[in-house]
C-alpha cells in the first residue's frame, strides 16, 4: 500500500474519487453504466474510479493500486490489457470495424466459436447478454407458440427487459400482465420443476437457467431438466455468460454433457470487449434467418453486433483458453485462495462468518452477522478493510493474471480484515467500524 494516500487509520484517501462520483451521478442515472458497478454496492466514500488496469491490477484516478477480483463483472477472465487479445483487437482496427455487409471477419468468428462449443449448431453475435438471452426466450416462444417463460428463482439476473426485470424489486415501469407471463422453478428440485410444467400445461415455452451456480448441479440433475423439457415441449436454455470458459472452453453443458436447445455466452468471451453470443439448434435458430418457410422471428439485429475488433477478441479469448488451458490456470489460482481465506477466517475465528463458496473459477464470499446470517453491515466492514489493504474484491471471481504474490497478499489483508470481524462479532455490533452507511442491494425498490 502507498502509505502517501493513506489516512491515520491506514485507508486509502479518495478525494479525486470521490469528486468524480459526484460528476457520475450528476451526469448518470446512478453514476455507473451497470448498478452492480454502483458506488452503493461500496462502503461509503470508498469507492475508487478507475484510471487504468493491466493484468490482475487496477490504479484509481487517485493513484491507489489495487489487486482486482471479479474484473470487468466476471467479463475480464485474462486480466486487462492482455497481449494476444490487444493484438487481435489493434490487428482489425487498422482494418475498419463496421461494414455495409458481413466481413469476413464474422464467418472466421463464427466457425472459431462452433468449434470450441461443439454442441452448438449455429452461433449469433451480439453486444451484451441481455440481448442474446431475450433472443433466446423469443425463438423458444415463436417455436412452440407459448406465452409463459420459466426461470431458475435461485440465479439472480437473466435480463435487462421485461419478461425478467417485472419479477425483480425494481419492476417500475413493467406492466403487470407482462410479468405474470414468467413463472420460476427453484434449482436442483426436478419434482417442483414437473408440478409447474404441469400446471401450466402448455403454456411454458422455455425453462431458461444457468446451468451451473455456487453450488454443483445435484447428479442427474440437468439431464433431468433435459428430459422434463423434452416430455413437456418446451425449450431447454443454459445461461453460459457466466459458466462459459470458467467451467470449460465449451461451458457447462461441455463440462456436464447434457446438450440444451439454446444458449448463451458473453462476459468471458470478450475479455472486457463488448460481445455475445446466442447458439444453438439449426432447427431453432433459423427461424430468425432466411433458410425458414415459417414466420420470421426477428431474432438479433444490431449495428455493432459484428463490430470487427470485438469478434477479434473473442477469437483471441478463445485460442488463448485452448493453447494456454486457462480454465485450468483459473481453478488452480482460486482453489489456492478459497484455501488460504478459509484458513485466515478460521484463525481469527470467524470462518462460520465469512464463508468462501462457488466453483474455484468462481468464487464468492458470504458475509454472516453473529447469528450467522447474511450481512450488508458485516459486508461493509469486511469490503472497507480489504480496500485498505489494496484489494477491490466485490467477489474472489480470480483471473488468470493472478500471480501466486497476489494471492498470498489477498490472504493476508483478509486475516487482517478478519480481525476487525472478529471484534466485531464480539461486540455485536459493526457499526462503529462501518463509517457510514452500509452497502447495498442491487435489487431494491427504493434508492
Amino acid at each position: 500500500m502507498d502509505t502517501e494516500h493513506t489516512d491515520g487509520n491506514g485507508e486509502f484517501l479518495l478525494p479525486r474519487s470521490r469528486l468524480a462520483n459526484e460528476r457520475l451521478h450528476a451526469m448518470i442515472p446512478g453514476g455507473a453504466h451497470t448498478y452492480a458497478k454502483g458506488d452503493d454496492q461500496y462502503p461509503d466514500n470508498l469507492a475508487p474510479v478507475i484510471s487504468h488496469g493491466r493484468g490482475a491490477h487496477v490504479w484509481d484516478v487517485d493513484g491507489n493500486r489495487y489487486i482486482e477480483y471479479g474484473s470487468g463483472l466476471r467479463s475480464v477472465s485474462l486480466g486487462h490489457a492482455h497481449p494476444r487479445v490487444i493484438e487481435a483487437v489493434r490487428r482489425e482496427l487498422d482494418r475498419g470495424s463496421n461494414f455495409v455487409r458481413p466481413s469476413i471477419v464474422e464467418v472466421e468468428a463464427a466457425e472459431r466459436f462452433l468449434a470450441t462449443v461443439p454442441t452448438a449448431e449455429m452461433v449469433k453475435f451480439a453486444k451484451n447478454g441481455s440481448d442474446a438471452t431475450t433472443a433466446a426466450v423469443r425463438l423458444a416462444r415463436a417455436a412452440t407458440g407459448r406465452p409463459r417463460v420459466a426461470v431458475c428463482a435461485d440465479h439472480p439476473f437473466f435480463s435487462v427487459d421485461d419478461w425478467f426485470i417485472g419479477t425483480t424489486p425494481m419492476s417500475a415501469g413493467i406492466p403487470a400482465a407482462t410479468t405474470e407471463l414468467t413463472v420460476s422453478f427453484p434449482y436442483g428440485d426436478l419434482a417442483a420443476t414437473e408440478d409447474l410444467l404441469t400446471r401450466y400445461q402448455d403454456e411454458v415455452a422455455c425453462l431458461i437457467l444457468e446451468p451451473a451456480t455456487h453450488t454443483e448441479p445435484p447428479p442427474g440433475y440437468l439431464s433431468g431438466l433435459r428430459e422434463l423439457a423434452d416430455r413437456h415441449g418446451c425449450v431447454l436454455v443454459f445461461d453460459e455468460m457466466i459458466t462459459g470458459f470458467r467451467w470449460s472452453e465449451a461451458g457447462a453443458q461441455g463440462m456436464y454433457g447434457v446438450v440444451p436447445d439454446l444458449s448463451t455466452f458473453g462476459k468471458a468471451l470478450g475479455n472486457g470487449f463488448a460481445v455475445s453470443a446466442l447458439a444453438g439448434r439449426r432447427d431453432l435458430m433459423e427461424r430468425g434467418g432466411l433458410r425458414h418457410s415459417g414466420d420470421r422471428v426477428f431474432l438479433l439485429s444490431t449495428t455493432h453486433g459484428a463490430e470487427t475488433h470485438s469478434l477479434a477478441a473473442a477469437m483471441a479469448v478463445q485460442t488463448t483458453y485452448v493453447e494456454e488451458g486457462i480454465t485450468a490456470q483459473l481453478h488452480t489460482l482460486g482453489e489456492r485462495l478459497a484455501a488460504g481465506v478459509r484458513e485466515a477466517a478460521a484463525g481469527m475465528g470467524v470462518g462460520d462468518h465469512i464463508v468462501v463458496r462457488g466453483r474455484a473459477s468462481n468464487l464468492v464470499f458470504a458475509t454472516l452477522d453473529e447469528n450467522r446470517q447474511p450481512s450488508q453491515q458485516y459486508r461493509t466492514l469486511f469490503l472497507r478493510r480489504l480496500l485498505a489493504g489494496g484489494v477491490l474484491a466485490p467477489s474472489f471471481v480470480v483471473s488468470s493474471a493472478l500471480d501466486d504474490a497476489d494471492i498470498d497478499h489477498t490472504v493476508d489483508v483478509v486475516a487482517q480484515a478478519c480481525a476487525v470481524y472478529r471484534k466485531a462479532l464480539d461486540a455485536a455490533d459493526p457499526t462503529p467500524w462501518l463509517a457510514g452507511r452500509p452497502v447495498k442491494p442491487v435489487f431494491r425498490r427504493l434508492a
